[in-house]
């Protein structure tokens, strides 16, 4: 760990070449998560991708984010590198009327538990094609597809229901599935294989697409339900640190509006070659945005975790959720990096003040960037100091 690396790339490597030891030839079988990654390019033919580490048993958490962050750094990766995947290309429209492989695919997207699979390969598995991406969990490097054979499948009732239920849009589907406590790597992963919508109209949607889409069709449903809640009383403050990162949010009291924003270090994963911190803050007003943050899924991410925490608390309010990234966090992980330690973050005590000046202040003994420099970028910050409606009903 001289490198001051949070991980050790000789010890996975190290690790990983065991893995294809036993992945060796042109079959590979396991218990799948389950887990089926659908990838972008060549929009609208794709490339689908079940995926399996070479294991068998309760392999569960290889798609469970809620305990990755238990994990250290090198685990993680051995772990989410060691899921190999058999790809073969399909339509996206496919989706609403299967073959026997995509209807394979998409009945074990509903499975609460790990799937026993056996995939015919083309060619082995080899090379060090793995995906590290700033949207998906990283996964291990592919090989073509020739055949798919999947065991007993024990679907979930809830995402059964709504499977076979073919005249609900996806939208509703996906915030129905959620209500049923179903996680959000289940739902992305039924929305991505095409088991999601109105019957005719079903398609595959690329995974990285799909994280997005679930993140902010949840996020949505949640931001107008909390926006029927009082505000909360005092500005409240957070702030978790992990290894390489620091999250900090100041929920004000008034109407909802929302923003994120990332201070990138030189050395860091976006910025590598940089001299300087990079700042980028995304934000929306009472009723939300009418495009895509330049800030990345990571802004959706970020906005179902707060408002999970308002609408428990049955309050409203304005957050601002603000993360400065260190040099020694080099590699992508995923979104949901950043949606489970902000959900981890708002489920710790807030530090309570009566004016932003003093939330603003106690965060400025935890970050690394000036705490002048987030408050000058804020649009938040600058909202609650013009003059609002609410002055004249207090």
């Amino acid at each position: 760990m001289l490198c001051g690396l949070s991980y050790c790339p000789i010890s996975i490597a190290r690790s990983l070449d065991s893995v294809h030891v036993k992945s060796a030839g042109n079959s590979l079988s396991g218990s799948t998560p389950p887990s089926v990654f659908v990838g972008r390019y060549g929009y609208p033919k794709i490339q689908v991708y079940p995926s399996t580490p070479p294991a068998f048993g309760d392999t569960s958490v290889y798609e469970d984010a809620s305990k990755w962050l238990d994990m250290d750094m090198n685990s993680f990766l051995e772990m989410r590198l060691s899921l190999l995947r058999g790809g073969r290309p399909i339509e996206v429209t496919k989706a609403s009327s299967p073959d026997y492989f995509l209807q394979d695919l998409q009945v074990m997207s509903l499975s609460n538990s790990p799937v026993d699979v056996e995939m015919v390969l083309a060619k082995p598995i080899s090379g060090k094609e793995y995906v590290l991406s700033e949207y998906t969990p990283p996964m291990g490097p592919s090989a073509p597809l020739e055949s798919l054979h999947v065991g007993t499948v024990h679907p979930n009732r809830n995402a059964e229901k709504i499977f076979y239920d073919t005249d609900m849009k996806a939208s509703p589907g996906i915030y129905s599935l959620y209500k049923s406590n179903l996680d959000v790597t289940s739902i992305t992963r039924m929305l991505s294989i095409g088991a999601l919508g109105i019957g005719k109209k079903r398609r595959m949607v690329p995974t990285r697409w799909a994280i997005t889409a679930t993140d902010k069709v949840v996020s949505d449903e949640n931001v107008e339900i909390l926006k029927r809640y009082p505000s909360v009383d005092k500005f409240q403050a957070f702030v978790r640190k992990v290894s390489g990162n620091l999250f900090m949010a100041v929920i004000a009291p008034n109407s909802w509006r929302f923003e994120w924003g990332e201070a990138w270090f030189p050395g860091s994963t976006w910025n590598s070659f940089g001299d300087r911190v990079e700042l980028m803050i995304d934000h929306e007003e009472y009723g939300g945005r009418s495009s895509y943050p330049d800030i990345g899924g990571c802004y959706y991410s970020s906005r179902l975790a707060v408002s999970e925490y308002l609408t428990s608390i049955r309050r409203s309010g304005a957050p601002m959720l603000w993360r400065e990234i260190y040099p020694n966090f080099n590699i992508p992980l995923g979104v949901w990096f950043v949606r489970e330690n902000v959900r981890a973050m708002f489920s710790s005590r807030p530090v309570e003040c009566d004016t932003l000046e003093e939330a603003i202040s106690y965060l400025s003994s935890f970050t690394k960037v000036p705490i002048r420099m987030w408050a000058g970028h804020s649009w938040v910050a600058s909202s609650l100091k013009e003059p609002t409606l609410d002055r004249y009903f207090t």
